[in-house]
């Protein structure tokens, strides 16, 4: 079985900083970490690799510093590991990177699945995965919470709010998991050394033989008009009476002059 699972180096969250000027993500200089929904999907390859035998790629589209990421990855059991990086990549929104990513998908060849994690912590939009199986015109699986493989059957069940729901389809085809499947496994000391010995192949837009107006910036549809941080919360209004009768009526009566209600 050749799986192929797409992640993403994201900022850490608490570190988030936005560039005024192109209302894009600044990534010099802020610590990174694989999203994690990313590595839930690697421990469903690697597990369904255990299973089933197989290789397993790690895929990305990021700037030079992404072979960090590809590395942690590589180090958990992944078995080759590819960088998508050029300038013309910039600024992508979901439907140019799912664009780019399709190409490498292309590039490399024959696979059975492609398993992303369900959003990305940075972007949250849930899209890249989906897009993906457009481009590439196969079946999609999303919100995946428990998966099976027999033979070129995929038996999956996905997470609703109310339910769980059991599809099956055939290779080949995009998965995109949620946290609940599994508990990522950690780098053992002799994935680490593997992984500082591996070579990571870098390809390039002109590798990808692409498009470059879907590229990019150039290839983004979504236009950021404006982006600000949520103003702060005052500190609200105590109300303590002696009895819960006062404190409702008292309550009430603040709402009322607010014309809350």
């Amino acid at each position: 079985m050749n799986i192929i699972v797409c992640i993403k180096q994201v900022p850490d969250t608490t570190e988030v900083k936005i560039d005024p000027v192109t209302n894009t993500l600044i990534r010099q200089g802020v610590p990174s970490i694989v999203n994690p929904f990313d590595k839930n999907a690697l421990e469903t390859a690697l597990q369904l690799k255990e299973q089933h035998g197989g290789k397993v790629t790690v895929l990305s589209m990021g700037p030079a510093q992404a072979k960090e990421a590809l590395k942690e990855c590589l180090s958990m059991g992944a078995d080759e590991a590819v960088l998508v990086s050029d300038r013309a990549f910039g600024g992508a929104d979901t439907l140019a990177t799912s664009y780019t990513l399709a190409a490498a998908v292309r590039k490399l060849g024959h696979f059975d699945l492609i398993i992303c994690g369900k959003q990305a912590i940075d972007g949250d939009t849930a899209q890249v995965g989906p897009e993906m199986a457009e481009h590439l015109g196969i079946a999609q699986l999303t919100y995946v919470c428990k998966l099976e493989v027999n033979g070129s059957t995929v038996r999956a069940q996905r997470e609703h709010e109310e339910c769980h729901e059991v599809v099956e389809g055939q290779f080949p085809m995009v998965v995109t998991v949620v946290k609940t499947i599994n508990e990522p496994r950690y780098s053992s000391c002799k994935g680490v050394l593997r992984a500082l010995r591996s070579n990571i192949q870098t390809l390039t837009a002109q590798d990808l033989a692409v498009d470059e107006t879907k590229l990019g910036l150039k290839g983004s549809p979504t236009q950021v008009r404006k982006i600000f941080s949520p103003s702060k919360r005052t500190d609200g209004v105590k109300i303590q009476k002696a009895t819960a009768r006062e404190s409702v009526s008292e309550l009430m009566q603040k709402l009322a002059d607010a014309k809350i209600v």
